[in-house]
Parts: C-alpha cells; structure tokens; sequence
C-alpha cells in the first residue's frame, strides 16, 4: 500500500485524476482498516502520533514547509494541465516532492470559491485550507487511524543531501546578514567571538531537535515537540512564540523595504490634503499594498519556488559588498573599537537573530531521503552561512566603521553598479517571501473559526489583510531595523533556538540524559537567558529612546 499511495501522491496530472485517487486512497484505506480490525489493541499503540496531528495549530507542517521550499512548487493554479504536469515532472527534479494528500485540496483550488462550487450543497470544511475535510461516515478512532495512515505512511523523506543544504541555508541566510556589520559596530570586534559562540550553541540544539524527532513516532515539527515533552500547553506555547517571531520577520520585511526604497529615492513624497507622506512612509505604503495581493493567494507554491533563491540573493548581496570594497576600493579604513559593553547586549540579539533556524529544522529532518546525514547537514549549512557572517561583518565594518547603518546596503554609495545590484536584491526578495511568512500565522488563526465553506473565505480574506496591515502600522510606529532585529533576537530567537530545544530535551529524554548532555544543556540554557534578559532590556530601553527623541 505505501508504494501506491506514494505513486499517486507524487503524479497528478489533472484536477479530475486528482479526485479520482484520493477517493481510491479512502477506498483502500478502508479495506486496509478492515482487514486490521482484529489487532485493535497494536493499531491503537501506533495510532497514538495521530494526536500531534489534530492539535491546534494541524497547519504548521504543510505551511511551514511552503516556507522552508522543502515542499516542491506547484503550478497548478494557472488553470492548464499540462502546466501542471510540467511542473510535476520538472520541479520534481530540482526541489523535493511532497504532495501529500492533505495538501492538495488547499494547493488545487483558488482561493475565492468559483460559481460551482457555490451550487454544491453546503458541507462541514475544514477551518484551513490545508487539511482536508472530516469524514463523517466514521468513527472518531476510525478516523484518526486513517489520518495516521495518510500523514505517516506517505514516504516523506524525500530530501536529497544537496538539497536540504539548500533549504538550512536558504532559512538561515535571512535579513540578518545585512546587519552584521552593525553587530561589530555595537559590539566591538571582540563582539564576533559571540557569532562563534551562538553558531556553535545552535547546532548542538538542532542536533537536540532531532533527538527529540526520535524519541516516538509522529513527532515531525518543532509544536509536536513541545507537546511531547510538555503536552498541550507547551505546544501552544511553542507554536505561539514561532508565530510571533513570524509576524515580527513581516515587520521587519516592511522597515526593510522603506528604507532601502527612500535611500533609492530620497526625494519621494506625497501630499494628499492635509496629509504628508515622507519617502520612508509613502514606500512603507506602496510595500504594504504590493504584498497584499500575494497573501489573498491560495496557492503559494510559485512564491515558495521563487523564494528558494533566497541563497542566491544573499550571495549576490555579499559578493556586491565584496566588490564595492576590493574593486571599487569604497574603504575607510577604519579600526573600530575592541569592545563596547554599553551596546554589547544590542549586539547580543543582532548575532542571535542570524541562527533563527529552528522553527524549521525539523521539518527539513522529516523531509530527508537519508535522516542519518542531518547533522552533516546542520554543519554544512551552519559552516558556510557563519562564514558568510563573519566575512560580511569584517568587510563591512572596516570599509564604513562607526557610520555603519542598520543595513549596510544603505551605507554602500548609489553610483555604484554593485551598490545598486545589492540593493535592489534586497528590495525584490522580501516580495517573494512576505506571503510565505504571514501564511503560518494566518493559517492558525483561521482554524480557531469555526464556519461554513463560504464564511471561511471571507474570514480568510479578513484576517489575512489585517494582519498585513498590522504590520505596516507596527512598521511605520517602531521604524528602527536593527533595534527591532535585536529584539527579536534576544526575546524570541534565544527561547527558540537556544532555551527551549534544551528544554524539550530533558523533559522528553528525562533519566536517560547524561551528565555531559546535561551539563552542556544547562550552560546552554543560561547563556540563552542571560543574553534574552540584557538583550531584551537593551533593546527595548534604545527602542523607547528613539521614539522619545
């Protein structure tokens, strides 16, 4: 049975094949039940994962998974067939495949209702898009059995080597590259030795997410973790820390595009009556609106295809300052100071965000064809986006010194070819992943209504605007880029990469730790707190002083 499910999971080639094997997998499924029926007490012992499978939030796998492009792209939303088909067999190739049964009801269809769908009778959906609907028909622990057998005997493991690389790289590799240099600015460079620090804290931690994988079947995301190790509390409780982290990455995305556009056009402004809009407000506007379309999509694959070169544009970014410093010889020569305990905690949290990985880790780890090569994996990706880091946060601090901005791209001079090339970078990639990262908390919040087909949509439609809005409002209130990556460095990124991981470990592994493991865990939970706690303070006190002045 796994073999076919798999075949029919992995080549779909139209809407109306697609209805046709999903309901043969509830037929087979349904015979597979009923042969079984004689070893209930067996089934019920390897059905106890399906509980991580319908608690709030059930979407942060599949969302998640769009986000980290561990799930390949689909093109099915253009309408055309053999498009589709042309991705399955292309986009197969290059990224990894997990069309699930879950996924496709929310990935197939548009995300306003069409007019036939309006005719159908009204029937019980789902909150979110990305589950399918309960079957009625069966009992509760019938149910729950089949959808254990959907969400655990599809093979997932489908992520090559290279390809998970990619993904910890293309999570890793965010916006906080361009604020290293500012890092070494309020650190010092004696400040870097944290980078190391932090680089080294966070791979044994992911290595610690994986463990914790391990302890029992059906654990695949960081919220399954936090039930396992603290039941349904601490699966809320995790869950909400990576939403807001979430949410805050969407701030940050529109501070980001308003600075970087006013730098490109610092003369923009607009009146409207009484009302004036400066440069940074008016592209914090016109950002806000251009995004909100991609977040109404239903279909996100196309984005999640796009913001896989994520890589990309970091590196283009990187060699851009690279060469503005060694070929364009932009240096100032500046020594800088050693250390600087007064800013050192802000530097704390600037260092922290850079390994804000975790939330996805887990889902790379389940996604991999070869699970053994993980920590090859972790090590990769941390190695080289440390050194991507460490090089950045040299060059940049030794070209503009104590000038250096919150994005070093706003100090490189705009006459430059390579200056432009990493600042437009810069602008475009936010674009692609602004809807990606909004999605999870949107998805959340929509499986807390509970509503009829029609209404979820509207609902959908609603939360997902005001949560696009909340950001430009939280944006054009706190405009300070660095002091809001610091804090959520030093606040959530510490809880999520170092103190919690830590946590969920001991508590899941409880007598079977060791004393090394254990030693090592609590020094890693007190460097996280000790940096969370001046962290946090610093950051919030410079916060509060900027918006006085």
């Amino acid at each position: 049975m796994k073999n076919s499910v798999s075949e029919r999971s992995f080549y779909i080639e139209s809407d109306d094949d697609e209805e046709k094997l999903i309901k043969q997998d509830d037929d087979d499924d349904a015979g597979n039940f009923s042969d079984s029926s004689d070893s209930s007490t067996e089934n019920q012992q390897q059905n106890k994962p399906s509980s991580y499978t319908t608690a709030w939030p059930q979407s942060y796998r599949q969302s998640i998974d769009m986000l980290s492009s561990v799930q390949s792209p689909n093109l099915g939303f253009l309408g055309t067939p053999n498009l589709s088909r042309l991705s399955s067999s292309f986009l197969s190739s290059s990224l990894v495949r997990r069309h699930t049964p879950e996924v496709l009801p929310g990935l197939s269809k548009p995300f306003l209702p069409t007019v036939e769908d309006e005719k159908l009778p009204p029937k019980r959906r789902s909150s979110h898009t990305l589950l399918p609907p309960r079957k009625s028909s069966l009992r509760p622990n019938e149910a729950s059995f089949r959808a254990s057998q959907l969400m655990h005997e599809v093979p997932l493991r489908r992520c090559s080597f290279g390809q998970a690389v990619l993904n910890g790289m293309n999570v890793l590799c965010g916006v906080g590259i361009l604020s290293t240099p500012y890092a070494v600015k309020e650190g010092g460079w004696a400040g870097l030795s944290i980078l190391l620090l932090f680089a080294v804290l966070s791979f044994y931690t992911g290595l610690l997410l994986r463990y914790c994988l391990d302890s029992e079947p059906g654990l695949e995301t960081y919220p399954d973790i936090g039930q396992a190790a603290f039941g349904t509390t601490g699966r809320i409780a995790i869950s909400i820390i990576l939403y807001v982290e979430l949410y805050a990455s969407c701030v940050e995305y529109i501070i980001l595009e308003s600075d970087n556009l006013s730098s490109l056009f610092p003369n923009a402004h607009l009146s409207l009556g009484g009302l004036e809009l400066s440069s940074h407000r008016l592209f914090a506007l016109i950002s806000t609106l251009a995004v909100l379309p991609t977040v109404w999509l239903r279909d996100l694959s196309v984005l999640s295809y796009l913001s896989a070169g994520g890589v990309i544009a970091s590196v283009l970014v990187v060699c851009s300052l690279f060469w503005v410093g060694t070929v364009d010889h932009v240096n100032l020569h500046s020594k800088g100071s050693t250390l600087n305990l007064g800013t050192l905690p802000v530097a704390l949290g600037l260092y922290g965000f850079c390994y804000s990985g975790h939330a996805v880790f887990p889902n790379i780890y389940s996604s991999m064809e070869k699970p053994h090569q993980f920590p090859m994996v972790l090590l990769t990706s941390f190695g080289i986006c440390t050194l991507m880091y460490a090089g950045v946060a040299v060059m940049g601090y030794s070209m503009f010194g104590e000038s250096t901005e919150s994005q070093f791209t706003l100090n490189m001079p705009t006459d430059l070819l390579a200056s432009k090339i990493a600042v437009w970078t810069t602008v475009v990639n936010p674009f692609t992943k602004y809807a990606l990262t909004i999605t999870p908390v949107a998805l959340s919040l929509e499986e807390l209504i509970p509503s009829n087909q029609l209404k979820s949509y509207i609902y959908s439609i609603l939360i997902r605007t005001a949560l696009v809005v909340s950001t430009l409002l939280v944006g054009l209130s706190i405009p300070f880029f660095g002091l809001i990556l610091a804090l959520i460095g030093s606040l959530l990124t510490m809880l999520v990469t170092l103190i919690l991981p830590c946590l969920c470990f001991l508590s899941i592994k409880k007598s079977k730790v060791t004393k090394l493991q254990g030693c090592i865990c609590a020094f890693t939970i007190a460097v996280g707190a000790i940096s969370s706690g001046f962290g946090t303070y610093s950051a919030v006190s410079k916060i509060i002083d900027s918006l006085s002045r």
